[in-house]
């Protein structure tokens, strides 16, 4: 398979994972809508910045101590919870303020936060550490991908439409620029629909908030499920 086409398949691949609506994508668009474009870009790159750091420790093979001590997966699915909790009355008290600021004005005292925000949200995800626990690290072993196959709903009835060899850097470096095509395009979008629809703004942040309770109320109900395993 060539270079070009392995690039395309990690970005392809890059993009099916960071499309899905989750709570990453609530915490971009919070950010876009409330504060800008730039906004939901810096809090898009803080949720990369935490897939690099788990690629890293991927490669090193240390993110598995997660795996093999149930109480500390317990613990990060509890503390991811809560944190998606408190996002979320952010996210609601944010669709009652002021959504964007008037020429002139000073800056936020709110602003650059959404990238300290995402990046310890996606740092508690233990669904993100899980995700390079399997699939992430077999991207770092040679052998080969199985691309479609872990699409949301369909990848069932695509398996073995688009296999791919894996341990390739243009595959890892294809991955990161379809994240990073995605954390741009997703702001932009956003804010572009904004400025069509008068009511948008509120309406994306009422619903990060309920997207971020939702899945902060499932994680803290797996965080009791772990636990009482034990």
């Amino acid at each position: 398979m060539s270079l070009l086409v392995t690039l395309g398949a990690g970005v392809v691949f890059g993009l099916a994972l960071a499309a899905p609506p989750g709570p990453m994508n609530a915490v971009i668009a919070e950010e876009s809508v409330l504060r800008g474009r730039i906004a939901g870009f810096r809090a898009g790159l803080g949720a990369a910045t935490a897939d690099a750091i788990f690629f890293v420790l991927a490669s090193l093979g240390l993110v598995a101590i997660v795996e093999s001590l149930p109480l500390l997966r317990g613990v990060m699915i509890a503390v991811g919870g809560v944190l998606m909790l408190y996002f979320a009355v952010g996210a609601v008290r944010g669709a009652r303020a002021s959504f964007r600021p008037s020429a002139g004005d000073e800056p936020s005292i709110e602003e650059g936060k959404g990238f300290r925000k995402a990046l310890v949200l996606a740092l508690t995800n233990p669904y993100q550490v899980l995700f390079w626990l399997t699939v992430g690290i077999g991207l770092l072993r040679p052998g080969e991908l199985d691309v479609l196959a872990y699409l949301p709903l369909v990848g069932d009835d695509l398996v073995g439409t688009f296999v791919v060899t894996t341990g390739s850097p243009a595959l890892i470096g294809g991955f990161f620029l379809g994240i990073l095509t995605w954390i741009v395009g997703f702001p932009t979008g956003l804010v572009a629909a904004e400025r069509r629809i008068e009511t948008f703004a509120p309406l994306v942040a009422v619903g990060s908030g309920v997207v971020l309770a939702g899945f902060g109320v499932f994680f803290l109900y797996d965080a009791a499920s772990t636990l009482a395993a034990l």
